[in-house]
């Protein structure tokens, strides 16, 4: 009798810590984020965009980190561009463990959580790819804010737009330093996935930039977020189709003249693929 009861409490302890190991599981995967990737930061360091680099924000959510810049947009869950410069120096081989995805605890409105993109099918697609940022452990680490992060179809996101990314490397390597921008062209009516409702852009865009205020050079790039097999040069437009699409004002602080100019002609005589 003695030997039944015991067995009987040694099941129910078992069980109750079973459900607490389940329960302690299920807290992790949803609650649990890491350190952010921001603090000791080396600020001789730092990838600084100039002014001349920084577009306008239709939501004035604008978050500077060491070494891109972002405009979130909370409504659609991800940024509507984000910003940096890359240079010979930055394209390094350094082997970086890939960390947690986490939410930037600069956006104030809080960026969303990785675990909206789980089961939905789509690609925590960077925007500043982790591979443009492998020169140091901060640097490569901050690519992993999920506010830089938007669902992209898989074979696009290792297709096509990862031919983009590889261009722009190889123009960095010949030609110095450049200057990107990209975002997903967020407009109403859009798919969304999880319970955060991250909305799932239909198209892509890059914009590159080269030179100074007296002569700067840029080239757009527009892509449907699906697999294709076109070349990138296929998908060019003008920065003003961009701006039209997306109410962005990419290069506010060039004079109108210049920027009329420069933003509504394709030159690709002087980007070479």
């Amino acid at each position: 009798m003695l030997k039944t009861k015991s067995f009987q409490n040694n099941r129910i302890t078992y069980t109750i810590l079973l459900l607490l190991c389940v329960i302690g599981f299920w807290l992790f995967e949803n609650f649990y984020t890491p350190n952010i990737y921001s603090e000791n930061v080396d600020t001789e360091n730092r990838t600084i965009l100039p002014e001349l680099f920084q577009p306008s924000s239709t939501t004035g959510d604008i978050v500077k980190h060491e070494h891109f810049t972002l405009s979130y947009n909370e409504p659609f869950e991800q940024a509507e561009w984000v910003a940096y410069m890359l240079k010979k120096e930055h394209l390094t081989y350094d082997d970086r463990k890939r960390p947690y995805f986490i939410e930037d605890p600069k956006v104030k409105t809080k960026s969303a959580d990785w675990r909206n993109y789980k089961g939905s099918g789509y690609d925590r697609g960077h925007l500043c790819p982790a591979g443009d940022r492998r020169f140091s452990k901060q640097a490569y680490n901050e690519t992993f804010y999920t506010s830089n992060i938007s669902p992209q179809n898989r074979e696009f996101n290792a297709g096509v737009w990862n031919q983009l990314e590889m261009q722009i490397r190889r123009w960095v390597k010949k030609n110095g330093t450049h200057f990107v921008i990209t975002g997903g062209v967020l407009q109403k009516g859009l798919d969304e996935i999880g319970d955060e409702d991250v909305d799932v852009p239909k198209f892509y865009y890059k914009i590159i930039a080269k030179g100074n205020a007296d002569n700067l050079t840029m080239i757009g790039f527009l892509m449907p977020n699906k697999p294709s097999s076109k070349p990138i040069e296929d998908f060019v437009v003008s920065i003003d189709k961009i701006e039209a699409l997306t109410g962005v004002d990419f290069f506010q602080d060039l004079p109108d003249a210049q920027e009329s100019t420069l933003e509504n002609i394709i030159n690709l005589k002087a980007w070479k693929f």
